[in-house]
């Protein structure tokens, strides 16, 4: 099966190495994805929870493990 143009969404942050280094791998490859800056559009939680399951994976699995709000806030505590 072969990719539409618009099967391509990259949730970005221009700020961010590997979101950068993920849009300009698709560029390099002829890709030109639809961007959401997800830091100045958020996604609701029907978004995420679709996201979620397209990824198949849980939320804890986007958690930063190593940030220091992650150890601050004990959110390797699987009772969360």
């Amino acid at each position: 099966m072969r990719l539409q143009m618009t099967d391509l969404t990259l949730y970005h942050n221009p700020r961010c190495t590997k979101s950068r280094g993920a849009l300009e791998l698709l560029q390099a490859r002829g890709l030109t994805p639809d961007i959401i800056l997800y830091l100045e559009t958020p996604p609701d939680a029907a978004t995420l929870h679709d996201l979620l399951g397209k990824l198949g994976i849980s939320a804890r699995k986007l958690l930063r493990t190593g940030e220091d709000d992650y150890k601050q806030l004990n959110l390797a505590d699987p009772s969360l």
